[in-house]
């Protein structure tokens, strides 16, 4: 049951970014503003950012992709960040990835469309993986590392970059990232075993349970 009492459906968005079209179809308007609802401020500039981002480097490279779908599997991409939509034991990328299934059911998205999201938003984290698959797919995990890390940012013209960030500003975003996965460490530190969050856990919370893996080959029930 998804919760739009919060949804914003007066927030349109910009018809066009840096370039970029946001597609304007009844599926992307309606993510939009769930995603909107759902989110922190922060977040939701990040996911758009995500999805800018990433069409403008496949553009440039010559892509063809499904633009509808890139947005709304971009749009969607953190829902495992946000404590209404976390479970108790699976990592992020997955609780995101099964409430945006969730919600796209609802919608009438078809089956094979709500997978292609799905296996975006589950890989967005994987990006060695996810560049193997198809664009749709390979264009979250490109995306959200530009935005998280800074990949690939010298593709992106300057004029470009300021468009970008004057519609969608980051407003405190690393700051707001290492608070997300602080919380994910604290309240679930098992969802990030053998994860990259784990180290970030090492390093701030004292006592973190979490074993490297080295602790886990090291602790096999072997003999050598």
């Amino acid at each position: 049951m998804f919760d739009q009492s919060n949804e914003k459906k007066d927030d349109a968005l910009p018809r066009k970014v840096a370039g970029v079209h946001i597609p304007t179809s009844e599926i992307a308007v309606e993510t939009a503003a769930f995603v909107r609802g759902a989110s922190s401020g922060t977040l939701f500039n990040h996911v758009m950012r995500t999805y800018i981002f990433s069409s403008l480097l496949f553009d440039r490279r010559g892509v063809r992709y499904d633009r509808e779908l890139a947005f709304v599997a971009a749009a969607l991409h953190d829902l495992g960040l946000v404590e209404a939509y976390r479970t108790p034991t699976e990592r992020f990328e997955v609780d995101g990835a099964d409430a945006a299934k969730r919600f796209l059911r609802t919608r009438g998205m078809t089956a094979e469309r709500v997978e292609v999201v799905w296996d975006a938003i589950a890989l967005h984290t994987s990006v060695g993986i996810a560049t193997r698959k198809r664009p749709e797919i390979a264009m979250i995990a490109v995306g959200s590392g530009l935005d998280f890390a800074g990949n690939d940012l010298r593709e992106i013209p300057s004029d470009d970059l300021e468009e970008i960030l004057a519609a969608f500003p980051r407003d405190g975003f690393k700051k707001e990232a290492v608070d997300n996965i602080l919380s994910l460490c604290r309240t679930k530190p098992a969802s990030v075993l053998m994860h990259p969050f784990a180290e970030v856990g090492r390093r701030h919370l004292p006592g973190f349970p979490v074993p490297t893996v080295e602790d886990l080959l090291l602790a096999a029930p072997f003999e050598e």
